[in-house]
């Protein structure tokens, strides 16, 4: 079909007749001729894929759905899927793997962006990389709708992700929870969204901290944080009962060390930084509140006491990674020394 006999189609992609050029927020994933679903996080472009998929299904209940590789293409395959149906449904094409595309798959795919066809919708999933890169800037400048497919590295950005989630399910959550939540199972954003759905469906009132305590505060990364505050608070003892219990679950020591050096170097951070909390939260990628907590822990820290502690979480993390035979006396001996660096500030 010729450019302008699909320009005089009547109607369009019913649910997509306006394109919106530029980067789209994941969650306002929604049909439209060409989407690109561009960047490394597969968790955010799954979900992406799957409301685009629901919104066209919605609109269209007999949608057609064609999943294509573009690793394994051969040419033909993407205007065959996205020729007019005898019956006049509305399509819907996925491709994945464009980061590995083939030459024809690069050729075809040229060819229909300069033209797509109205009542069909094409989703392209690019993991990132500097393959198809012609592809990419083609799609870009026909003014296809991009998702950006970002990890969410900062927990600044994982706490907004939580906080979002739970708006979607109308519950409550409160601040020191999502904190609390995003400590305890930020290392996956897949586990991060099941732990939102899971708190969402089980807990009867506003989520709490006690509540994300209940349901995950075993977790390694829970626990590593909990002895890293209490040695950070001069409390030796309980740094020391909290690690060795640790131990006793079969807690692995690095982590732990992971989580101390973690809270040292927010001080070390903030010591240095100059202006509110706000705006040094800013600078930092750090949420405000845990920007003015190191604000007050630093106080009576010398250069000189900080530095001795981060010399023995340094120290100690090369002994858990082998260079030790006990990684637990290592994590023992550094625990011993922050909390007495902490106390003599």
């Amino acid at each position: 079909m010729t450019p302008a006999a699909r320009s005089a189609r009547s109607g369009g992609h019913r649910g997509s007749a306006v394109k919106s050029a530029g980067t789209v927020e994941w969650r306002d994933a929604a049909p439209a001729p060409v989407v690109l679903v561009l960047g490394p996080e597969d968790y955010i472009a799954a979900r992406s894929m799957d409301a685009i998929r629901a919104k066209a299904r919605s609109a269209s209940p007999d949608l057609e759905v064609t999943k294509l590789e573009a690793g394994t293409y051969s040419g033909g395959e993407l205007l065959m899927a996205a020729s007019p149906s005898l019956f006049g449904e509305n399509k819907l094409v996925e491709v994945q793997g464009l980061e590995s595309m083939s030459e024809e798959f690069l050729r075809d795919t040229l060819a229909y962006v300069s033209a797509p066809e109205n009542d069909v919708v094409l989703v392209l999933r690019h993991a990132g990389g500097a393959k198809g890169k012609k592809l990419l800037d083609a799609v870009k400048a026909s003014g296809a709708p991009v998702i950006d497919c970002q990890p969410l590295k900062k927990d600044a950005d994982k706490a907004a992700f939580v906080a979002a989630e739970f708006r979607g399910t109308g519950r409550r959550i409160e601040r020191e929870a999502i904190d609390a939540l995003v400590a305890a199972v930020g290392s996956s954003l897949a586990e991060l969204a099941a732990a939102c759905s899971q708190l969402a469906l089980d807990a009867s009132a506003t989520v709490d901290a006690a509540t994300v305590e209940k349901y995950y505060g075993g977790r390694v990364e829970a626990t590593a944080f909990k002895v890293a505050d209490a040695a950070l608070a001069g409390q030796q003892a309980k740094a020391l009962s909290a690690f060795r219990h640790a131990l006793e679950t079969g807690v692995d020591p690095v982590p732990m060390v992971a989580a101390i050096a973690s809270k040292l170097r927010t001080l070390a951070k903030v010591a240095g930084a100059r202006g509110s909390a706000q705006s040094i939260a800013r600078e930092l990628g750090m949420q405000p509140w845990l920007v003015e907590q190191a604000q007050r822990d630093i106080r009576g820290w010398t250069p000189q006491s900080l530095a001795t502690a981060i010399r023995a979480v340094a120290e100690a993390d090369a002994e858990v990674k082998g260079l030790a035979r006990d990684p637990g006396y290592a994590v023992e001996r550094a625990l011993s020394i922050v909390s007495s660096a902490a106390r003599a500030r």
